[in-house]
């Protein structure tokens, strides 16, 4: 390929999948080629793309349709596909897909440098660092690869294989690679990262990587994301109560409240072992913010089921929550079931369940009217303020604070909170 050639890279999908982006990303600009944002000002087009629902799957086919269409309007001459679609559905899209010029899967970083570059580039090779797609100030630590815990709707395993844990050693080399560039904040993702390390020989726990990233000079956060409520273990809890980097949030998918449900979910615990861990967290630290997300509309889940999810969490009164309606995955164990919900009770029930998370967040913002608190400044606003994030939120997917003033990017400032909505708070710096 000519260095004078042009790519751009379109990102879609979970954190997991924006850190294998940035990877490429990395790999590509150290094969000095050259990098533009917008595909239309591109020669190559390459999409990573998403794979784990029904409605990501056709986010991704239709980005990948839009970007054939740049071949016919703009100067792009090739369109790559590379992730968790391809790699799942390779064989069938490359008929389905004849625009596509070549498709790789979820870890073809080197094969696709390789393919661009035309000379052999390894993925283990020191100079092939990331570049980052998030702000400068915060990024992700993938701290392991695949899952094996084989929830009943759950595609991941046979997208990404079995559960591979990084090293200690690699894990905190990288989070001090990434402080050294100045990030402040760290988010911990895997697919289930409270069974990190039990793969490793020897044996290794999520608390004892907490420990050693929590050495990091210069690191003010970490944050702790997909913890899978059956792997959190009291040493990991007990770290929220005197661990000086790591923020007062958990991000803990329960999925659902029923029982019944959640044996054909095979979650392998029942609500009350999931209650238990979450009062033990509020117990250890009553200020910790703590995120779930739910699926309604799962096959056979009746009026019944979804009245125990939706009393569950009226009086937990979760500071975060996402709500995902059932989509089916093929090869999984809860497809072989009828999928006996009708789509519009799915919505409905989603809808339930949000509306009453809204209410539930707009009464926990007007109770912090009049304090003050961390903000950390992600962004500017087009009319001359900042947005930011208490340690309550994570990026993208929880609230925000609007700021008075611009403030930098990546600043720590005190801020009183002087209004409130549902998901978002404002205030001024002190």
């Amino acid at each position: 390929m000519s260095k004078n050639k042009s790519i751009s890279l379109i990102s879609l999908g979970c954190a997991k999948n924006l850190v294998d982006s940035e990877i490429l990303l990395g790999g590509l600009r150290t094969g000095k080629l050259n990098i533009v944002d917008n595909p239309e000002d591109s020669n190559i087009v390459i999409v990573n793309t998403c794979g784990f629902l029904d409605a990501a799957r056709k986010e991704s086919i239709e980005v990948i349709l839009d970007a054939a269409e740049l071949k016919k309007t703009a100067n792009v001459e090739q369109l790559i596909v590379m992730g968790c679609f391809s790699q799942r559905y390779g064989s069938e899209l490359r008929k389905e897909l004849p625009e596509v010029d070549e498709f790789f899967g979820i870890n073809d970083h080197a094969k696709i440098v390789s393919f661009l570059t035309g000379k052999p580039y390894s993925k283990n090779d020191p100079e092939f660092f990331r570049s980052l797609l998030t702000p400068n100030h915060y990024a992700y630590l993938k701290i392991a690869e695949g899952c094996d815990n084989g929830c009943s709707f759950c595609s991941i395993p046979l997208i990404r294989g079995v559960q591979k844990s990084k090293s200690i050693d690699w894990c905190v080399g990288e989070a001090q690679r990434l402080v050294d560039t100045g990030v402040k904040e760290i988010l911990l993702i895997a697919q289930d990262t409270t069974s990190y390390g039990w793969d490793l020989n020897p044996r290794k726990g999520l608390h004892e990587l907490i420990r050693e990233l929590n050495k990091i000079d210069d690191l003010d956060w970490l944050r702790l994301h997909y913890a899978h409520p059956s792997h959190l273990q009291r040493e990991v809890i007990e770290l929220f109560k005197n661990t000086e980097k790591l923020v007062p949030y958990i991000d803990i998918p329960i999925q659902h409240t029923s029982d019944r449900l959640l044996k054909l979910m095979r979650r392998g615990l029942g609500i009350n072992g999931i209650k238990k861990r979450l009062d033990a967290l509020r117990n250890t630290n009553p200020n910790i913010a703590i995120r779930t997300s739910v699926i309604v509309g799962h096959p056979t889940e009746t009026d019944k089921d979804f009245d125990e999810l939706y009393k569950f969490i009226y009086e937990f009164e979760f500071d975060r929550l996402g709500v995902f309606t059932y989509s089916e995955e093929e090869d999984t164990f809860s497809a072989t079931m009828k999928n006996d919900v009708p789509e519009q009770i799915k919505i409905d029930r989603m809808d339930a369940l949000m509306m009453l998370q809204q209410d539930i967040s707009l009464m926990k913002n007007e109770k912090l009217i009049g304090t003050t608190e961390t903000v950390l400044i992600d962004s500017h606003t087009t009319d001359g303020h900042s947005i930011g994030r208490t340690f309550r939120d994570s990026p993208e997917v929880d609230n925000r604070v609007i700021v008075t003033g611009e403030h930098q990017l990546g600043e720590f400032v005190d801020v009183t909170f002087t209004q409130a909505t549902d998901y978002e708070l404002q205030g001024e710096v002190e």
